[in-house]
């Protein structure tokens, strides 16, 4: 009996996304462990990694990011293919969207904070939609808006705040994570 070995060949680009991924996933690791008074509420710090990639790389990076961040973190967590690993894919996807269109507002105005604020917003509207249509078949679900928009604006803007720092005070040619 012969063994066939496959071999991968990588790229830098394939090893930028493992490394941004990674600290994306550890910054997911420390969001489910903060305590909070309400579930569903978390103050997304993965998420000033994907702002600081979709500055720096581009939306496609950014996307592949989010995505192994959305996959890891579940398989970590243990909620691979649970509810919960749906609202966080879903608040992923809705956010990549929405990001696809705010990088291509105007520079002068829009930038890292905008960029946060509008995914935060697409994040927690899919999540809340979703909830919606499988888990709370119920409209008494929406009276939680206004709560879950305040959490999204102010953790947006900080999450955004953050990414602008790191993006003006990190050189453009080194890279983002230790090698």
């Amino acid at each position: 009996m012969t063994r066939s070995v496959t071999k991968l060949t990588t790229t830098p680009e394939d090893h930028r996304i493992a490394q941004l991924a990674a600290a994306a996933i550890g910054l997911a690791l420390i969001d489910a462990a903060i305590p909070l008074p309400l579930p569903g509420v978390k103050p997304g710090l993965a998420n000033i990694v994907t702002l600081i990639v979709l500055a720096r790389y581009g939306w496609a990076t950014a996307a592949w990011v989010s995505g192994l961040r959305v996959i890891a973190g579940g398989l970590l967590l243990g909620q691979f293919l649970s509810p919960g690993f749906f609202m966080s894919l879903t608040g992923a996807l809705l956010s990549l969207l929405v990001l696809a269109f705010a990088i291509r507002l105007p520079g002068r105005w829009f930038g890292p904070v905008s960029w946060s604020i509008l995914a935060a917003f697409a994040h927690i509207g899919g999540q809340l939609l979703l909830a919606r249509l499988w888990l709370i078949p119920h409209n008494g679900l929406f009276y939680l808006v206004p709560l879950f928009s305040a959490a999204a604006l102010a953790f947006g803007i900080i999450n955004g705040l953050i990414a602008a720092r790191l993006l003006a005070e990190l050189p453009a040619t080194e890279p983002l994570t230790a090698e």
